[in-house]
């Protein structure tokens, strides 16, 4: 079907074009329509399967070196060493599949499958139906409590309003009329449509169904979830970086000795051999292992703080994160409208008047509390969203509601309507006579302001009624733009007295008597404004999107933080569409708000910014958010929000709470740091073992240590101590810094020197030694048993020195981390195990040490840590020094 604007268009034309009417279609015509048009419903996505996940885990570059390496030991018969590596890529596989399988089925106990019926008028008659069987042309019939069906236009209301928040995020709900609308009228404004996944708040109405399925406002949403193709995170990036710059440098090297080897006249087997020794050793086993538990234990940390981590790549991308793109509805604010203030005339008297303000909003009120009996705090309101609010409001006041309502008995009610703007009960009053109305009834009115403020007469001032005079009338109104230019919604109250024998007439609901303003507003979060200045503090600049007005949008903006001066600029969904993408790249920088926003809207705004350079977080509850959560480098739904959303997210906020998204960014960038000190412990073990393998065939002398027993190091040795880095707590100060940027590589040049130097120092340490060992003493089974020992005691020493990068280890309490102690002392104890026991003395090619050896091992591992740690001070030192010069 081509677009129609069916809010532009007459009841009787569009019953015309569907060939429909308000008997409805035949059954006949629906059966051929429903197969012309499709079932009502979404294509479900096809689910992960668990197999999916197992797999997924295999394409890391990483991985696949190890599985190279594992294939070069099977077909040289090396297959102790196959074995370890293979056990490496198992565990790392298992680490991951376990972490993403469990988040995956945390998500599916969070959705929720519900299938609906509809009322529908088919040959004139009305039936249920599954809503899936609707098709264009059928008349629905819709009330109180429903999930509209489909995309309809209305023909008929009875105080019809709609909860439209999960399409275009505006929390109040939507009151709703037939009459024509103008062409150019935004979606949410189209007061005479109602649309797909939205509630029916109140009241009743009768719509012709316009589209179904994935032509629905909601089925457009959900296409652009599906053509958002999800891109790579900075940090698999980095780390396809990191395995090819190791990949080239293990190839290069490998080549070369080889080729070295070979010209020299060494055997072809032996320089095979010796080249393998060199990859074995190059090829971090335990890195793998390292970066999985790293983001593993970072996922659980955040889990802590409420936020589930779907993917476990994406926990860390949330530390490089520039730019947060927040939904204002139930993310900013509680997403429940409150009373903010009473606004009357009078100086004296404020307490009172302002109590028969809230009496006139209970009584004249159709919320209802479900559980009286039970305690104040545990009451739960059902009704409108706005009478909610007023009824909360006199409760908190100290208002008694039974006692109230019993002596105001209500005896007839004037239901509100988009016509008149207002709502008027009829009250008797019972017992003890009311010193402010006498023994007469009451005529409670609440409305709009406007409507109200006209067809009163009177104004309540102090303890008196007076005239509302043409002046004070005027300055009502100067007051009520005042207030809605905050973002505020406006009610008036008033009342009017009655004789006994009145009966409740639309006509004579006039001659009123104004109270006061009511002033709503869905409340910011307590702690938004906090969080807004921590993102600031980290560098992250805050930018709130929303389907709100743009009054509504600017004041929650300013309250929040978001927007610091007047003259920020707010723009306007029918402003962005006037902008071409290459002027919109230019002024992205400068809006913080967007008001009226569209799904389209927010992918465009999601791609500028990542166009810029920015790495940009969205978060969001609705459907309406959803592709602009896959679009975006990490999607945060809300707990609350629709399964779309959290199906389209990296990341769920259990507790619908904006800080969490603080506390998450925190522990990403706690993960990066933890990331770059295990890449650093285990590339600088790795290269110390290639340069050793090296240096002993360029000076022609046997290899130092063998496959297996570099195997060792790596991954019983090493490993553990680099999964500890993963517990490492980060700084207090590291949210005050500025995120990382995603250009800058895990290894980067300070990283590099320093691998470079802890590898010679240790490589000359051990060298020397090996070479001592083996020339006098010609025992190259103990030389060999010291060079591997000594590998494992200097990897257990200097890992102290990786805890902190921007400290020398004077400067920190190097044992906080009771997993790393732990984790030291294991290998120890797998060293003692390893040259004492027969068994492992067989596999390992190694002999007994006796004490002599070990001290003369710790001894050189001392030397190792100093040498370390003066390097780290020098390179402090030079960066303090720049950050002085930058600050004079």
């Amino acid at each position: 079907m081509k677009k129609v604007n069916w809010h532009n268009l007459s009841t009787d034309k569009i019953f015309q074009i569907l060939n429909s009417s308000e008997k409805g279609l035949k059954e006949k015509e629906a059966i051929s329509r429903l197969e012309r048009y499709g079932l009502n419903n979404f294509p479900e996505e096809k689910k992960i399967k668990t197999i999916e996940i197992f797999l997924a885990q295999f394409r890391s570059p990483l991985i696949l070196i190890l599985l190279i390496a594992a294939a070069i030991c099977f077909a040289l018969q090396e297959f102790i060493d196959m074995s370890v590596i293979l056990a490496a890529v198992f565990i790392n596989v298992l680490l991951g599949f376990f972490q993403e399988n469990k988040a995956e089925k945390t998500l599916e106990r969070l959705k929720t499958m519900i299938e609906y019926n509809t009322i529908v008028i088919r040959e004139g008659k009305e039936k249920f139906i599954n809503s899936k069987y609707l098709v264009p042309g059928d008349v629905i019939i819709l009330q109180a409590g429903d999930v509209v069906p489909a995309d309809a236009r209305l023909i008929k209301v009875y105080n019809l309003k709609t909860v439209e928040a999960v399409l275009t995020g505006e929390s109040l709900p939507s009151t709703k009329r037939v009459e024509i609308l103008p062409k150019g009228t935004s979606l949410a404004e189209r007061e005479n449509m109602v649309y797909s996944g939205t509630k029916i708040a109140s009241g009743r109405g009768k719509g012709i169904v316009v589209a179904t399925g994935l032509a629905t406002e909601l089925g457009k949403v959900a296409s652009l979830v599906k053509k958002e193709i999800e891109k790579p995170t900075p940090l698999q990036i980095k780390i396809g970086k990191l395995a090819r710059f190791i990949g080239v440098i293990i190839g290069t090297l490998c080549f070369i000795l080889f080729l070295t080897g070979i010209l020299l006249g060494q055997p072809f087997l032996k320089m095979l051999l010796t080249a393998v020794a060199v990859a074995v050793g190059g090829i971090p086993e335990g890195l793998v292992i390292g970066l999985t538990i790293c983001l593993t234990v970072g996922m659980q940390r955040i889990l802590k703080k409420n936020a589930l981590v779907r993917k476990l790549i994406a926990a860390e991308t949330l530390g490089s994160v520039t730019v947060i793109c927040s939904d204002k509805t139930g993310t900013l604010t509680k997403g429940k409208m409150t009373v903010s203030e009473i606004i009357t005339s009078s100086k004296e008297n404020l307490q009172e008047i302002k109590s028969l303000a809230l009496k006139i909003a209970l009584l004249c009120n159709n919320a209802i509390i479900e559980n009286p009996e039970d305690e104040i705090h545990a009451w739960k309101i059902s009704g409108e969203p706005t009478e909610k609010a007023l009824l909360e409001a006199a409760i908190q006041n100290g208002l008694h509601i039974r006692e109230i309502r019993e002596k105001y008995p209500r005896t007839d009610e004037i239901p509100f309507d988009s016509k008149k703007k207002w709502m008027a009960t009829l009250h008797l009053v019972r017992g003890k006579l009311d010193h402010l109305f006498k023994n007469k009834k009451l005529i409670f009115v609440k409305g709009a302001p406007e409507v109200i403020i006209k067809i009163s007469k009177f104004i309540k001032i102090n303890k008196e009624v007076k005239e509302l005079s043409e002046s004070r009338r005027k300055q009502l109104f100067a007051k009520c733009n005042k207030l809605t230019s905050k973002g505020l919604r406006l009610l008036a109250v008033a009342y009017k007295e009655a004789k006994k024998e009145y009966s409740m007439d639309i006509n004579s609901v006039n001659e009123l008597t104004f109270v006061a303003l009511i002033a709503l507003k869905d409340a910011l979060r307590n702690e938004a404004p906090e969080v807004i200045r921590e993102c600031r503090q980290a560098g992250i600049r805050p930018i709130m999107i929303t389907g709100d007005s743009k009054f509504t949008a600017k004041a929650i903006a300013q309250e929040a933080g978001i927007l610091t001066r007047d003259s920020a600029l707010v723009l306007e969904s029918k402003d962005l569409e006037k902008i071409s993408d290459k002027e919109f790249k230019k002024t992205v920088k400068a809006i913080d708000v967007y008001a009226r926003a569209e799904p389209k809207d927010k992918i465009r705004i999601v791609k500028a910014l990542q166009e810029d350079g920015e790495i940009v977080a969205m978060t969001g509850d609705g459907v309406n958010d959803a592709p602009a959560l896959k679009s975006a480098d990490i999607g945060i739904a809300l707990g609350s929000g629709s399964d779309v959303a959290k199906e389209a997210a990296d990341i769920v906020l259990l507790d619908n709470n904006f800080k969490t998204i603080v506390d998450a960014v925190k522990e990403g960038r706690t993960i990066f740091a933890n990331i770059k000190k295990i890449v650093l412990y285990l590339l600088s073990g790795s290269f110390t073992e290639m340069i050793i393998i090296s240096l002993s065939l360029f000076f022609g002398l046997p290899l130092p240590v063998l496959p297996a027993q570099i195997l060792w190091v790596n991954i019983i040795e090493d490993s553990l101590p680099s999964i500890s880095l993963a517990y490492e707590k980060g700084e207090k100060s590291i949210i005050q810094k500025k995120p990382y940027q995603h250009s800058i590589p895990i290894l980067d040049k300070e990283m590099k020197v320093i691998i470079f130097i802890i590898s010679i120092f240790t490589d000359l340490l051990l060298f020397g030694l090996f070479y001592f060992l083996w020339k006098y003493f010609h025992d190259l089974t103990y030389a060999r048993t010291m060079v591997f020992v000594g590998l494992g005691i200097d990897s257990l020493f200097y890992i102290y020195s990786c805890k902190h990068l921007r400290k020398t280890i004077l400067h920190y309490n190097p044992f906080d981390n009771k997993f790393l102690n732990l984790s030291v002392l294991f290998g120890y104890l797998m060293f003692f195990i390893a040259i004492y026991t027969p068994f492992f003395q067989k596999i390992l090619r190694v002999t007994a040490l006796d004490l002599k050896s070990w001290l003369i091992l710790i001894f050189l591992g001392l030397i190792n840590l100093s040498l370390i740690e003066i390097t780290k001070f020098l390179f402090i030192t030079k960066d303090n020094v720049k950050y002085v010069e930058k600050n004079k």
